[in-house]
């Protein structure tokens, strides 16, 4: 299983995890069967590239994205891609596997989707 965090910068495991999904710097991509920590630059539409974050995503083959939150477009996109997408992610990379691991986050749906972004 591949598990994806947007982040703030290139610190791997030891990375925080950007508030703002979309225009998160980086994403961090962690294959869970080999312990193998990939960072990603976002080079989607919000950075002057072309495509969405979840399609970039997508192309990574992530099977599950870890998030702070994100909008019901996003979910939806993510949905679409195959890719499960939980919410309500804080700390470092390391801490949020932590608790995915252990249950304590989310499924992102429309209902618990960030409010402003609701487009």
């Amino acid at each position: 299983m591949k598990i994806c965090v947007p982040t703030m910068g290139d610190r791997g495991l030891d990375e925080m995890v950007s508030a703002h999904f979309g225009r998160a710097p980086t994403f961090t991509i962690i294959d869970m069967a080999t312990n193998e920590v990939r960072v990603l630059r976002n080079e989607s539409e919000h950075f002057g590239g072309a495509g969405h974050p979840p399609e970039l995503l997508a192309n990574t083959g992530a099977d599950v994205l870890v998030c702070s939150g994100l909008g019901p477009r996003a979910i939806t996109m993510f949905e679409h891609s195959g890719i499960e997408v939980y919410v309500g992610a804080s700390g470092t990379v390391n801490e949020i596997i932590k608790a995915f691991q252990k249950g304590m986050l989310q499924e992102a749906t429309n209902e618990n989707a960030c409010k402003e972004h609701r487009h």
